[in-house]
Protein backbone atom coordinates (compact mmCIF):
# COMPACT_ATOMS: atom_id res chain seq x y z
CA UNK A 1 0.00 0.00 0.00
CA UNK A 2 3.29 2.32 0.86
CA UNK A 3 3.92 1.63 -2.92
CA UNK A 4 0.90 2.84 -4.11
CA UNK A 5 0.92 5.68 -2.18
CA UNK A 6 4.36 6.90 -2.97
CA UNK A 7 3.37 6.38 -6.63
CA UNK A 8 0.41 8.68 -6.39
CA UNK A 9 2.70 11.17 -4.11
CA UNK A 10 5.35 11.68 -7.07
CA UNK A 11 2.69 12.01 -9.87
CA UNK A 12 0.73 14.60 -8.36
CA UNK A 13 4.26 16.03 -7.20
CA UNK A 14 5.02 16.02 -10.81
CA UNK A 15 1.87 17.88 -12.11
CA UNK A 16 2.21 20.29 -8.62
CA UNK A 17 5.30 21.80 -9.92
CA UNK A 18 3.71 24.95 -12.42
CA UNK A 19 1.78 25.62 -9.28
CA UNK A 20 4.08 25.73 -6.77
CA UNK A 21 4.50 29.38 -6.51
CA UNK A 22 0.59 29.69 -6.08
CA UNK A 23 -0.99 26.75 -4.40
CA UNK A 24 0.26 24.93 -0.57
CA UNK A 25 1.24 21.46 -1.65
CA UNK A 26 -0.93 20.12 1.19
CA UNK A 27 -3.35 21.94 -0.26
CA UNK A 28 -2.65 20.91 -4.27
CA UNK A 29 -2.34 17.01 -2.95
CA UNK A 30 -6.03 17.36 -1.13
CA UNK A 31 -7.91 18.78 -4.24
CA UNK A 32 -5.91 16.16 -6.51
CA UNK A 33 -6.98 13.20 -4.12
CA UNK A 34 -10.29 14.58 -3.16
CA UNK A 35 -10.78 15.58 -7.10
CA UNK A 36 -9.99 11.57 -7.71
CA UNK A 37 -12.57 10.68 -4.90
CA UNK A 38 -15.31 12.68 -5.69
CA UNK A 39 -15.42 11.52 -9.24
CA UNK A 40 -15.29 8.46 -8.16
CA UNK A 41 -18.28 9.16 -6.02
CA UNK A 42 -20.15 10.92 -8.74
CA UNK A 43 -19.57 8.15 -11.17
CA UNK A 44 -20.47 5.13 -8.62
CA UNK A 45 -24.07 7.33 -7.52
CA UNK A 46 -24.49 7.22 -11.36
CA UNK A 47 -23.89 3.91 -12.13
CA UNK A 48 -25.66 2.74 -9.11
CA UNK A 49 -28.54 4.66 -9.29
CA UNK A 50 -29.25 4.25 -12.79
CA UNK A 51 -28.19 0.60 -13.11
CA UNK A 52 -28.50 -1.47 -10.07
CA UNK A 53 -31.71 0.56 -9.13
CA UNK A 54 -32.63 0.30 -11.96
CA UNK A 55 -34.03 4.28 -12.20
CA UNK A 56 -35.81 6.01 -15.07
CA UNK A 57 -36.60 9.37 -15.53
CA UNK A 58 -39.73 8.41 -12.79
CA UNK A 59 -37.39 6.85 -10.41
CA UNK A 60 -38.37 8.95 -7.26
CA UNK A 61 -41.26 7.55 -7.15
CA UNK A 62 -40.16 3.91 -6.74
CA UNK A 63 -39.59 2.50 -3.70
CA UNK A 64 -36.83 0.33 -2.35
CA UNK A 65 -38.35 -1.93 0.27
CA UNK A 66 -36.22 -4.08 2.45
CA UNK A 67 -37.03 -6.88 4.87
CA UNK A 68 -34.84 -7.39 7.73
CA UNK A 69 -35.75 -10.53 10.47
CA UNK A 70 -38.05 -9.59 13.11
CA UNK A 71 -35.54 -7.66 16.00
CA UNK A 72 -36.92 -6.70 19.03
CA UNK A 73 -40.34 -5.79 17.87
CA UNK A 74 -39.29 -3.44 15.71
CA UNK A 75 -40.99 -3.31 12.25
CA UNK A 76 -39.25 -5.48 9.79
CA UNK A 77 -40.14 -3.63 6.38
CA UNK A 78 -38.99 -0.27 5.63
CA UNK A 79 -39.00 1.79 2.20
CA UNK A 80 -36.11 4.31 1.08
CA UNK A 81 -35.95 6.26 -2.28
CA UNK A 82 -33.31 4.87 -5.37
CA UNK A 83 -31.27 8.19 -4.98
CA UNK A 84 -31.17 7.77 -0.64
CA UNK A 85 -30.51 4.15 -1.60
CA UNK A 86 -27.60 4.74 -4.34
CA UNK A 87 -26.09 6.98 -1.33
CA UNK A 88 -25.97 3.93 1.12
CA UNK A 89 -24.44 1.64 -1.17
CA UNK A 90 -21.53 4.17 -2.76
CA UNK A 91 -20.76 5.52 0.73
CA UNK A 92 -18.71 2.87 2.34
CA UNK A 93 -16.37 2.59 -0.55
CA UNK A 94 -15.71 6.34 -0.88
CA UNK A 95 -15.08 6.44 2.79
CA UNK A 96 -12.55 3.73 2.27
CA UNK A 97 -10.99 5.64 -0.29
CA UNK A 98 -11.06 9.12 0.71
CA UNK A 99 -9.04 7.73 4.26
CA UNK A 100 -6.51 6.32 2.61
CA UNK A 101 -6.28 9.03 -0.35
CA UNK A 102 -5.91 11.33 2.78
CA UNK A 103 -3.65 9.49 5.88
CA UNK A 104 -1.13 8.08 3.44
CA UNK A 105 -1.13 11.10 0.39
CA UNK A 106 -2.22 14.20 1.58
CA UNK A 107 -1.92 14.85 5.59
CA UNK A 108 1.36 12.43 5.44
CA UNK A 109 3.04 14.81 8.64
CA UNK A 110 -0.11 13.71 11.42
CA UNK A 111 1.30 12.09 14.45
CA UNK A 112 -2.39 10.96 15.41
CA UNK A 113 -2.28 7.38 15.24
CA UNK A 114 -3.90 5.45 12.67
CA UNK A 115 -7.35 4.60 15.03
CA UNK A 116 -7.81 7.94 16.02
CA UNK A 117 -7.67 9.51 12.57
CA UNK A 118 -9.71 6.92 11.05
CA UNK A 119 -12.26 8.08 14.23
CA UNK A 120 -12.09 11.17 13.72
CA UNK A 121 -12.03 11.31 10.06
CA UNK A 122 -15.32 8.98 9.84
CA UNK A 123 -16.96 11.63 11.90
CA UNK A 124 -16.35 14.22 9.89
CA UNK A 125 -17.62 12.30 6.99
CA UNK A 126 -20.77 11.55 8.89
CA UNK A 127 -21.01 14.95 8.98
CA UNK A 128 -20.92 15.39 5.19
CA UNK A 129 -23.36 11.90 5.23
CA UNK A 130 -25.72 13.87 7.00
CA UNK A 131 -25.54 17.39 4.80
CA UNK A 132 -25.22 15.05 1.59
CA UNK A 133 -28.61 13.22 2.88
CA UNK A 134 -30.40 16.44 4.03
CA UNK A 135 -29.93 18.27 0.54
CA UNK A 136 -30.84 15.35 -1.51
CA UNK A 137 -34.13 14.93 0.68
CA UNK A 138 -34.32 19.12 -0.41
CA UNK A 139 -33.59 19.24 -3.62
CA UNK A 140 -34.99 15.77 -5.02
CA UNK A 141 -38.22 15.13 -2.93
CA UNK A 142 -38.94 19.27 -2.20
CA UNK A 143 -37.72 21.42 -5.34
CA UNK A 144 -38.06 18.24 -8.03
CA UNK A 145 -34.04 18.47 -9.27
CA UNK A 146 -32.98 15.67 -10.67
CA UNK A 147 -30.72 13.44 -8.58
CA UNK A 148 -27.31 13.38 -9.78
CA UNK A 149 -27.18 17.37 -10.55
CA UNK A 150 -28.44 17.47 -6.78
CA UNK A 151 -25.80 15.18 -5.79
CA UNK A 152 -22.82 17.39 -7.56
CA UNK A 153 -23.89 20.23 -5.91
CA UNK A 154 -24.32 19.25 -2.54
CA UNK A 155 -20.73 17.58 -2.65
CA UNK A 156 -19.45 20.87 -3.61
CA UNK A 157 -20.31 22.42 -0.38
CA UNK A 158 -19.38 19.48 1.80
CA UNK A 159 -15.63 19.83 0.09
CA UNK A 160 -15.01 23.45 1.74
CA UNK A 161 -16.23 22.04 4.79
CA UNK A 162 -14.30 18.66 4.62
CA UNK A 163 -10.48 20.17 3.83
CA UNK A 164 -10.98 22.37 6.93
CA UNK A 165 -12.39 19.40 9.45
CA UNK A 166 -9.25 16.93 8.27
CA UNK A 167 -6.51 19.24 8.25
CA UNK A 168 -7.48 21.01 11.78
CA UNK A 169 -8.80 17.70 13.64
CA UNK A 170 -9.02 14.49 11.60
CA UNK A 171 -4.55 14.61 10.18
CA UNK A 172 -3.73 17.57 12.46
CA UNK A 173 0.34 17.46 13.77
Amino acid sequence: MQQIAQFITKIIHFFYRPFQRFVPEQLFRYAVCGSANLVLDWVLYFLVYNYVFGAGIYAEHNLIYIQLPNLFYLPDTFCITPHIASLCVVFPITLFTGFWLNRYVTFIGSTLRGRKQLTRYILVVALNLLINYVGLKLTVEHLGWYPTPSKILITLVTVVISFFAQKYYSFRK
